[in-house]
């Protein structure tokens, strides 16, 4: 039943209770002008009750909420048969009294503040259309009444949904705080076992040298991304898994693999248009961990950074593309940084090594010669998500600077 129960046991004894005071107003006012009209309508209204409370919430759809508002307005329509127009010019309420608001809360509940205000102003138009039938000067006519409906409507909506809110993000918790635990507990284990193994053959392969050495500086690495893993802070969803990289040209792009055109089929309105239902978030964080080694250090904010997933995607590929070009152009040993954080409204990422720099003219002489990993892998990446590159080379490293904006939209108009 969920966070809803309470409020549907809320809604029953509402129910129960307004009925019973129908019950008594028909019995103070000696069953009004015709009794045995009154007190059947107040045996349907008894029916109809017992009919609420049977179904669980799982079926309290569409179906049941529009008869439960057909039958509540069928009987307060239904008044004038009990109550003479005396009655109703002397100010008598009708038969259904407070029973009316039943449907207003029970949409509230199961579709929200809107629902709730809608099923309300039916509800409201069918007490003024009785009113003004039976010759009631509407301006005389209080409005209390109706100002109660609306508010109770809107008001359990919307606390309704931000219980489901509440739940949603308990349960996400919850299961954040189990992998949580769960992560630990093979830390520990891995920490007794592998980090130590690992860790032992780099210290042993740098003492003994030649191939051992290499043999060690790859435990090291592979030591490295290990424990960045198992120290990495559990997340609700996982990423796109991404292979783990090294420094040593094996690191392979985050990025999704995209199909040819001729295989994407028709486009739809909305790829043509940008008006398709949102593409999820993922924290970037996530997808830049996994570069860290002995020699590239990952550092990043404790909050999430939030991108869409294919800008994400897209950003720790550029990222691996700058990483490669470490590899390719750096002499042995060369130590590479990436800094991710978020900037007035964009998730700024730099890459910085300390290899001896870029030599002026040589983009541009990559460019001319048909090398365009920088043009290409890097500028023109973050140029399709609306952002901007900025590349700073002396004889004490190079620094890439990739700025992309949090939003798609901000994206657009960048471009634009």
């Amino acid at each position: 039943m969920g966070i809803e129960g309470p409020f549907w046991r809320a809604i029953a004894v509402f129910r129960v209770a307004s009925l019973a005071y129908a019950a008594l107003l028909v019995l103070r006012a000696g069953g009004y002008a015709r009794p045995a009209v009154a007190w059947a309508l107040v045996g349907v209204m008894a029916v109809w009750t017992v009919v609420t409370l049977v179904p669980r919430p799982a079926a309290r759809r569409e179906p049941l909420l529009a008869a439960d508002l057909v039958v509540t307005a069928g009987c307060l329509l239904a008044t004038p048969y009990a109550q003479s127009r005396g009655d109703m010019l002397a100010g008598a309420i009708p038969i259904t009294a407070t029973w009316v608001a039943g449907p207003v809360l029970a949409y509230g509940v199961a579709r929200g503040r809107r629902a709730g205000a809608v099923a309300a102003a039916i509800m409201s138009a069918a007490d003024l259309w009785l009113r003004s039938g039976n010759g009631v000067d509407l301006a005389s006519i209080p409005v209390n009444g109706a100002v109660l409906m609306f508010m109770a409507g809107v008001v359990v909506g919307h606390v309704a949904r931000l219980a489901r809110e509440a739940e949603e993000r308990m349960r996400r918790a919850a299961r954040i705080e189990a992998a949580g635990r769960e992560r630990e507990r093979l830390a520990r284990g891995i920490h007794d076992s592998v980090l130590q193994v690992l860790a032992l053959v780099q210290r042993r392969g740098a003492e003994i040298g030649g191939e051992a050495a290499e043999l060690g500086r790859l435990a090291g690495e592979q030591e490295a991304a290990l424990r960045a893993l198992v120290q990495a802070p559990p997340v609700a969803e996982a990423p796109d898994p991404v292979p783990p990289p090294g420094l040593r040209g094996r690191l392979r792009s985050p990025a999704r693999p995209r199909r040819p055109l001729a295989d994407r089929g028709a486009l739809s309105e909305s790829d043509l248009t940008g008006t398709g239902p949102a593409e999820p978030e993922v924290d970037l964080r996530d997808l830049l961990r996994p570069y860290g080694t002995s020699r590239v250090t990952v550092s990043a904010p404790a909050t999430p950074l939030p991108l869409p997933a294919e800008s994400a995607r897209e950003v720790a590929a550029a990222v691996g593309a700058a990483l490669d070009n470490v590899v390719r152009h750096c002499p042995e040993g060369a130590r590479a940084w990436i800094l991710a954080e978020e900037d007035g409204g964009a998730v700024v990422v730099t890459v910085r090594d300390d290899g001896p720099g870029i030599p002026e003219g040589r983009l541009e002489q990559a460019a001319r010669e048909g090398r365009m990993g920088v043009a290409r892998s890097i500028r023109g990446r973050v140029a399709d998500l609306g952002g901007t590159v900025a590349i700073t080379s002396s004889p004490t490293g190079t620094e890439i600077e990739l700025s992309v904006p949090v939003r798609a939209d901000e994206g657009n108009e960048r471009r634009s």
